[in-house]
């Protein structure tokens, strides 16, 4: 879509292929004709930043109500674009060279520590990417003999209401992450809920993130008896692929159960001052862990005008006892 707009002024032809492969459920359109080539369902469900895990939520559903055995869930974003990144400038959302070097009170600009999620920070930074992952009802899977990465437990949807701004936080991402929390309770029990636990944060690097998402963090944690909660947040690498971003969070999640290891936040070097972290236990080093040490992880996702998403995803080993 945005080669459609800007064709013309950049002096370039507009193809046949500039507005359908832009429309928003392209990612899934695309991918069922062209690559799958399945005459199953297809479709997308939007939710700004939340996006992937509105489909996965989606995705879900169709096998628990025995729509479908198999579903392929994924997001692709590519907002690199001077009219979308001036958008999100005049926001105030994005990290830029000038608010970078303040921060480090430096001539030079660190362009590898650009975002800092939950430490001193001035915005987020853009990035593209697709994440896709496949799920299959527990039968089938046992009869593939499929490698087995982890299962989705559920996933949470709340919306904020009534808000201040589009981009302001609201009440929903405390729905969903209490919502999510609960459920993992009910499957682990309370010992390994509090200590058997991760949190994938949203983590974007903004100023107001840092202190609503951690406020989410440690009440919920301190209403479930959970003293000392790992936190950790990939954004811290690979920028923010808006509705491809809860994809990043869990392919690694996916990684700590593969390799034993959690990554840490590593582009900041101390917590700022208005971080929540009563309850929290915020990862600032890679930590090892082991590949069996956690059963599950809470991905949470926040997007602009009130979408708020969180999905509790079960270790591999945990799944295989549960299906036996």
């Amino acid at each position: 879509t945005g080669g459609l707009l800007g064709a013309r002024f950049r002096g370039k032809r507009i193809t046949s292929k500039h507005c359908p492969l832009g429309f928003t459920e392209m990612p899934a359109d695309f991918i069922n004709a062209y690559v799958l080539g399945t005459l199953g369902s297809t479709g997308a469900g939007v939710g700004a930043c939340a996006t992937l895990l509105y489909n996965l939520r989606q995705g879900m559903d169709d096998i628990r109500a025995g729509r479908s055995r198999v579903a392929v869930i994924g997001s692709s974003e590519a907002p690199i674009l001077p009219e979308v990144i001036e958008g999100y400038l005049a926001m105030g959302a994005l990290a830029t060279d000038p608010e970078l070097r303040a921060l480090d009170n430096s001539d030079d600009t660190d362009h590898r520590r650009a975002c800092r999620p939950f430490g001193e920070n001035c915005g987020f930074t853009i990035a593209e990417g697709a994440q896709f992952l496949v799920l299959m009802d527990d039968e089938l899977a046992l009869e593939l003999g499929c490698m087995v990465y982890g299962s989705v437990a559920d996933v949470f949807v709340n919306a904020d209401g009534p808000k201040k701004s589009i981009s302001a936080p609201g009440v929903g991402n405390y729905l969903t992450v209490a919502r999510t929390t609960a459920a993992l309770r009910s499957i682990i029990g309370d010992e390994a809920l509090a200590r058997r636990t991760l949190v994938q944060a949203h983590g974007t690097g903004t100023p107001q993130n840092r202190v609503t998402e951690s406020q989410i963090f440690d009440t919920v944690a301190e209403r479930f008896g959970i003293d000392a909660w790992p936190v950790t947040a990939i954004k811290a690498y690979v920028g923010h692929t808006l509705g491809a971003a809860a994809g990043d969070q869990i392919a690694a999640s996916l990684g700590i159960w593969e390799y034993g290891w959690v990554p840490g936040i590593q582009t900041i070097e101390a917590l700022a001052e208005d971080v929540h972290r009563a309850h929290l236990d915020f990862l600032l080093e890679h930590r090892e862990t082991g590949r069996d040490a956690l059963d599950a992880v809470l991905v949470n996702a926040k997007g602009f005008g009130g979408n708020n998403a969180t999905a509790a995803l079960l270790s591999p080993g945990l799944t295989i006892k549960l299906l036996r």
